[in-house]
This record gives structure tokens, sequence and C-alpha cells, in this order.
């Protein structure tokens, strides 16, 4: 009789083991990477132990061990340790060229990109024309000038020009034009100063002309940094925006937005510095230019004068030789 005792207890603590063991290895068979349970949440699997006879007779569920299984990576692993929520911090890499920040841009910094792009074609279009008109008005005014050095009167020094077209030619036309306004005046003083006026109005009407467009290279030299300043202020705004609905400060999510609010700085320095520097350019080659004109003035006023002292001198010799006549 206590032979079978001892056998049925035997068999009974063999088939207690064996029922806590097999929770243990369907675990195993899932999980390998999930952390083991502490001491405190198996105290109540040891507890249990008396019940296991009632159970020992129903085979291992294994539905468990069949289940797939979920391909985990460290982090998962390291943040299921640390009882942290997991949250997607990797962000896929954007090209930063120029033309993929402009198209992803706002559509206000866009506006400002085009307008400051357009600015500095426009600075480089006057450059262009304004270059190649201020070469030849001086290379024609010098050769005209040339050509009326050794000219005696106003009509030796306009045949000597002939038809070609230059401010000089306006300053003669002055001149003869008053000259004959004022035929049978005596007074050379007079005749001086009109055409003095005359060759004044000339010499702004010249400025003006070849000034043109020059206020257009200031405009754009002094308002281009400012509009791009504006464009990038309106993009790091939009970037903060982002942040905050992202609720992250990766730099990698913020860096994009502001490297794009940062090229309508870039776009503004850029339209901004060729205009100011072409700006002083023509400025010094205008002041030349116009000295030019001054001379070309002067001229002029000289080849009067010549014309106004010889008719003087062949009417005072006329009246002479009229009174040794009637003598």
């Amino acid at each position: 009789m206590s032979l079978s005792r001892a056998t049925t207890f035997a068999v009974i603590s063999a088939l207690a083991m064996l029922w806590l063991a097999a929770p243990s290895w369907a675990q195993q068979n899932v999980a390998p990477a999930a952390p083991s349970a502490s001491p405190v949440q198996q105290a109540p699997a040891v507890s249990q132990a008396p019940a296991a006879p009632v159970q020992a007779t129903q085979p291992a569920q294994p539905t468990a061990a069949a289940a797939p299984v979920a391909p985990t990576t460290s982090s998962d692993a390291t943040a299921a340790r640390e009882g942290t929520p997991l949250k997607a911090t990797s962000v896929a890499p954007r090209e930063l060229s120029p033309w993929s920040m402009y198209k992803d841009a706002d559509v206000v910094v866009k506006a400002v990109m085009i307008g400051l792009a357009f600015a500095s074609l426009v600075t480089w279009t006057v450059f262009i024309a304004k270059m190649f008109e201020l070469t030849v008005v001086q290379r024609k005014l010098r050769r005209a000038l040339a050509k009326i050095a050794d000219a005696r009167s106003l009509a030796e020094a306009q045949f000597a020009l002939g038809a070609k077209g230059s401010v000089l030619s306006s300053f003669l036309a002055a001149a003869m034009r008053e000259a004959r306004l004022s035929a049978g005046i005596s007074s050379d003083a007079g005749i001086k100063e009109r055409a003095a006026s005359s060759f004044s109005e000339i010499v702004r009407a010249e400025a003006r002309r070849i000034r043109l467009g020059m206020g257009l290279l200031a405009t754009i030299g002094a308002t281009s940094p400012f509009v791009g300043l504006f464009g990038t202020v309106w993009g790091i705004m939009n970037s903060f925006i982002g942040i905050s609905k992202s609720q992250t400060t990766n730099l990698a999510v913020v860096a994009p937005g502001i490297a794009e609010a940062l090229l309508a700085t870039a776009i503004g320095l850029v339209a901004a510095i060729p205009a100011v520097i072409i700006y002083n350019h023509f400025s010094r080659v205008t002041k030349g230019y116009m000295e030019l004109v001054s001379r070309a003035s002067g001229a002029a006023g000289r080849l009067l004068s010549r014309d106004l002292d010889r008719t003087h001198i062949s009417s005072h010799g006329s009246s002479h030789s009229r009174a040794a006549a009637a003598e």
C-alpha cells in the first residue's frame, strides 16, 4: 500500500513538473527576445502547483508556438525592455539642391525667389545695354571732337562732322541757329549768353538720356536684400509651424525648411551685389562721358565766338573801306 502511494506521488510530481515546463518552452519559441518574467510575476505560477494534477491530463496548446513570429529589431527590443512607446524618428533623406529647395518652398517664398531672379535678369540686361551704349557714344564723341579740332568756323566744323549724329552736332546746330536768329544785333554778349543757355539744355537732356536705367539699378541694389529677408522670415515662420505640428526637433526634419528660407536671402544678395557694383561702375563711366559733353559744349561756344568776331571785323573793315572811298 505504501509502495502504491509512493508511485502515485512520484507520477503526480512528474506531471506537475511537465506542466510547469510546458509554458516556459512555448514562450521561448514565440519571442526569444522578450524579457523573462520577474520573480515577482513567477510566484503565482509556483503557488498554483497543487492544481497541476487536474490539468496534467490535457495536452499542451501548440497554437502559441505555431503563431507567426514578427521580426524584431534591436531598437524595438530596447524600447520593449524600457517600457517606452515606439516613435518613428527616421526621416527619408531629401535632396537639398537649389532647384529641389525651390520646388518644396512655400508659395510666398517662391514668389519672392521669382521676383529676385527677374530683378537679377533686369540688372544684367541693363548692364549689357548700357555698356554698349556708353562705349558707342564715347567713341563717337571723341572722334567728333578730333574732327573739329582744326575747324575755324561753325560751318566748317559742321561740314567736317557730316551727317553723323552726335551731341556735338546738336551743339553746333544750336550755335548756328542762335547766330542766325540774332543777325543784326551788335551785342555779342547777349548772343553768347543765349547760346550758352541752349547748350545747358542740351547737356541736361543728354545727362537724362545717358542715365536712363541707372535708377532701376539703384532700386534693385537697395531693395533686393530686404525682399530676400522677407522671404527668409516667411519661410522660417513656416518651418517653426511645421516643427510644432510634427512635435519633433530633429535636425533632419527642421533643416530643409530653414534651408529653403535661407535660399531667398541668397538670391536677394545675388541680385543686389551685382546691381550695386554695376551702378557704381556706370556712375564713373557716365561722369567721364559728361566731361566729354562739356568739352563739346565749350568747343561749339569757341567756334561761335570766332564767327562773331569775324563778323565784326568784316563789318568794321567794310565801313573803313567805304569811308576811304568817300574821301
